[in-house]
């Protein structure tokens, strides 16, 4: 029998009307709906009217400027402008072992960190979960973190940018409550079958994690791919640039790659911006759900 149904029908063959606390409620249009829904649109069109006009003007091959809903003349020049650049294949590369590099790094520290984190035998261990959270809240600051990025010889060096964003201690403490969510009984009985604590990291905590590690590994891969400030910072070497720095001077300084097959100025910019977003629009529906889950499994608890 469907809870949303008003009337069923017995076995007998007689129809009944369902009680009031079976029946489906009826959709009422209040003030709260209306407002919540209006809000909702509105953001949705902030969000989505921006990236359609860069997307139309990518493929769009006339001159003219303002918002269309279809390109005036379609065409892949401008993609195909970038793509046959030389000048940016070099930052690409640099975007993409950044990236890889630097996902695989803070995974592992953020992973390992949290297992230690929820050793309830560790002396100490809130007192090093407090010093972690109070770096959330407070910094040494950019002419400091500098200083010592400069001191250790990590300026214009490309281990930097890698090695700086690897600790991030909000993923961290995702992922020690996603740990504290495993029962404490596995492990219990990983130490009674004569399992070492890194071999119940690796065949117990690790494995059920599947989900964490997809959302967390995925926030990593999104600030490394999309990194401005540290390449800003810390590399002055024009070799060294990730994709976002290149394309930051292409804007500024108009050194747009050479137009082929008809591609205006903008259509070439515009195309610039889609190969930029382009890796995580493709990548982030394969990992919605693992991401969602991941996110309320690590920061609600039951």
């Amino acid at each position: 029998m469907a809870k949303q149904n008003a009337v069923f029908t017995t076995p007998a063959g007689v129809r009944v009307e369902a009680p009031p606390h079976m029946r489906k409620p009826k959709s009422q249009l209040t003030a709260f709906n209306f407002v919540n829904g209006f809000v909702f649109i509105l953001v949705c069109l902030i969000i989505i009217v921006p990236l359609w006009k860069v997307l139309i003007d990518s493929v769009d091959l006339t001159a003219g400027y303002g918002l269309r809903l279809l390109p005036g003349k379609f065409g892949l020049a401008g993609y195909e402008s970038v793509f046959t650049n030389k000048s940016l294949l070099r930052p690409l590369w640099v975007s993409i072992y950044t990236t890889v590099g630097g996902t695989f790094l803070g995974l592992l520290l953020s992973t390992m960190g949290a297992y230690v984190l929820i050793q309830w035998d560790m002396p100490f261990r809130t007192t090093f979960a407090n010093i972690l959270l109070f770096t959330m809240i407070f910094s040494g600051g950019m002419i400091p973190s500098y200083l010592v990025m400069r001191g250790i010889g990590l300026t214009d060096n490309p281990l930097g940018p890698i090695l700086l964003p690897a600790i991030n201690v909000y993923n961290l403490v995702l992922m020690r409550n996603f740990f504290e969510g495993i029962p404490k009984s596995l492990f219990e009985s990983a130490d009674l079958d004569g399992c070492t604590p890194m071999g119940a990291f690796f065949r117990i905590a690790l494995p059920l994690s599947k989900a964490a590690l997809a959302s967390i590994g995925l926030m990593f891969a999104v600030a490394y791919w999309n990194d401005y400030t540290n390449f800003k910072l810390y590399i002055t070497d024009r070799n060294l640039y990730n994709f976002q720095m290149k394309l930051r001077d292409m804007m500024q300084s108009s050194d747009l790659p050479e137009a082929i097959g008809g591609a205006t100025e903008n259509t070439i910019r515009n195309a610039c911006i889609i190969t930029a977003i382009l890796p995580f629009m493709i990548l982030y529906p394969f990992l919605q759900k693992y991401f969602v889950k991941g996110i309320n499994i690590g920061a609600v608890k039951e």
